[in-house]
């Protein structure tokens, strides 16, 4: 055999050795990714449902965001009303005890730290914004700063929220309509701290009138009480809503995470095995290649 009969095997070894390094080269091109195709042309015809798999991902990402935020809010509510409830709950309570020991001794400074708690939580804010406010975002939505200035504003003055409620998208076709204002919350309990506040300052041996202002006060305190409560029970509902969509959200992501994983990346045992076998084939053919570029006339003769 001739140097010029092993042209065209070195020529056919170099297409063998080039087809190689190409393979090694994707290989560890995966390896290093992780992804069995460098774009999503070369998934073939897994194409569609993955471009289709990653949009829907991508918007139940965003559905996830939008629903957590929503969850947080509705929490901070609850703590809200409930701080309201338990204040207003324990001041029924001391006017009873008032009432019916005729010892007053303490009430009004009751009064006034369950009137501080019931005021605060209504001008409460989130993000710098009037939880309670509606969509008004200047102001307070509550707008008495003491329990003396109850006593000559009318509940539509003390309210400034507007009754507008926030909708949120936390899953596809599901809107959630949620969102407290003031007056909903508060205006059953105006009218108690009004009464109280127009009955003057008590003292521990309070006035016949002022005992009439207090029997009064404990009725609206109890339909106040039962207002809040119906107004938290809603929020507890949505709460549950939003938790129970989250949760079908998040199972929804990790199938479609799953159906992306399968189509996209890559077996890296495999892989690894692949790298292997390659290099060795590509060392091989290498030693070959060497062998026959060193072949002449002379190393047939004897």
């Amino acid at each position: 055999m001739t140097r010029v009969a092993t042209i065209p095997l070195q020529r056919s070894m170099a297409g063998a050795i080039q087809r190689s390094q190409e393979a090694l080269a994707i290989t560890q091109q995966r390896l290093a990714s992780g992804k069995k195709a460098a774009d999503f042309a070369d998934l073939g015809t897994e194409t569609v449902r993955n471009l289709s798999a990653h949009s829907l991902l991508a918007r139940q990402d965003a559905q996830s965001t939008v629903s957590k935020r929503v969850g947080t809010t509705l929490s901070i509510y609850q703590g809200h009303l409930e701080g309201i409830d338990k204040a207003v709950g324990d001041l029924k309570n001391d006017i009873l005890n008032a009432v019916g020991t005729g010892d007053a001794a303490g009430l009004q400074e009751a009064i006034e730290t369950a009137f501080s708690q019931y005021r605060t939580s209504l001008n409460a804010n989130e993000g710098g914004a009037p939880m309670f406010a509606g969509s008004q975002t200047d102001g307070t939505p509550f707008t008495p700063d003491t329990l003396a200035q109850v006593a000559t504003t009318s509940a539509a003055d003390a309210f400034k929220d507007d009754g507008v409620r926030s909708s949120a998208r936390v899953a596809d076709g599901v809107d959630v309509v949620y969102g407290i204002t003031a007056s909903a919350v508060g205006k059953d309990l105006y009218a108690a701290f009004k009464t109280l506040a127009q009955a003057g300052t008590i003292g521990s041996k309070p006035t016949s009138a002022q005992l009439d202002a207090l029997k009064q006060a404990v009725g609206q305190l109890g339909t106040g009480i039962d207002s809040l409560r119906a107004v938290n029970a809603d929020n507890g509902r949505k709460q549950n809503q939003v938790e129970t969509l989250a949760t079908r959200g998040e199972q929804r992501g990790l199938l479609l995470e799953g159906v992306i994983e399968t189509n996209e990346d890559a077996d890296l045992g495999q892989v690894a095995l692949d790298l292997a076998q390659q290099k060795t084939m590509l060392q091989a053919s290498y030693s070959v290649f060497a062998q026959l570029s060193d072949l002449s006339l002379v190393n047939y003769i004897r």
